[in-house]
C-alpha cells in the first residue's frame, strides 16, 4: 500500500446519498480474481446514463469523490474499495459512511473523510470549478478560496495511511519481535511447536 499524506486535485461533485456497494460495483463484477480492471465496472449503472458525472471530461481521473450520507452501505464486499482505487480515487468525502466500507477503504489506502453536510455542500460547489486538498498532516480539507474544514480520523488508521502500512505491512514491521517470541517458545514450551521440534530442542539441550 502506498503512503497517503495528502490528496489534492479535482473532485467528483456528486453528493448522492445512500449509495450502496452494488451501485459502487455491481455483483456480476465480483467473479474476477484480480483487482485490476474493476474501475471499468465502478458505478456502472450510473455511467449508463447520458451526461453522468463519472464520464464527464472535466472530472475523469479525479482522485477525490464527494458523496452524501451513508456512503458504502449494503454488502461487505471489499470489491467496492478495490473498484474505487482502480479508477484512481484516493479519498471520499461524505457526512457519513457504512462502518464496513470505511474499514475496507482504510485497508486499501483510501481516505474516508467525514464532514458536516454544510461543508460537503460547499465543497461540491468548489469542486465544479476548482481543486480540493485533503491533508492528513493537518487533518484539514482546504480550497483555493480559503475554506478550511477539519476532520477526525482514528490515530492508528491515520498512521497506517501515512506510512503505507496494510495488515501485511504491519505484521512484517514486527518481524524481529515475532521471531524472538517464537524462539522463546521453542526453548520454554517446545511442545507447542510439535513433536519433531520438541525432540530437536530436547536433544540440543542434552548436548550442552
Amino acid at each position: 500500500m502506498e503512503p497517503v499524506k495528502q490528496v489534492s486535485g479535482r473532485a467528483y461533485p456528486w453528493g448522492a446519498k445512500n449509495i450502496d456497494t452494488d451501485v459502487i460495483i455491481p455483483a456480476h463484477w465480483l467473479k474476477t480474481i484480480t483487482r485490476a480492471g474493476l474501475g471499468r465496472g465502478a458505478f456502472e449503472t450510473v455511467r449508463a446514463q447520458p451526461g453522468n458525472i463519472f464520464d464527464d471530461p472535466a472530472y475523469v481521473g479525479s482522485p477525490i469523490l464527494i458523496a452524501g450520507d451513508n456512503f458504502g452501505c449494503g454488502s461487505s464486499r471489499e470489491h467496492a474499495a478495490w473498484a474505487l482505487g482502480d479508477m484512481g480515487i484516493k479519498a471520499v468525502i461524505a457526512p457519513s459512511f457504512s462502518d464496513i466500507f470505511s474499514g475496507n477503504a482504510f485497508k486499501n489506502g483510501i481516505v474516508p473523510v467525514v464532514l458536516p453536510q454544510e461543508a460537503v455542500d460547499r465543497l461540491i460547489e468548489v469542486a465544479k470549478t476548482d481543486p480540493i486538498t485533503i491533508d492528513l498532516e493537518t487533518m484539514t480539507v482546504t480550497t483555493p478560496f480559503q475554506d478550511r474544514f477539519t476532520f477526525a480520523l482514528d490515530a492508528f488508521r491515520r498512521q497506517c495511511l501515512m506510512e503505507g502500512l496494510d495488515e501485511v505491512g504491519l505484521t512484517l514491521a514486527r518481524d524481529t519481535a515475532i521471531s524472538k517470541f517464537e524462539a522463546m517458545l521453542d526453548q520454554h514450551r517446545p511442545w507447542i511447536a510439535g513433536e519433531s521440534n520438541a525432540r530437536t530442542v530436547v536433544e540440543g539441550a542434552g548436548r550442552t
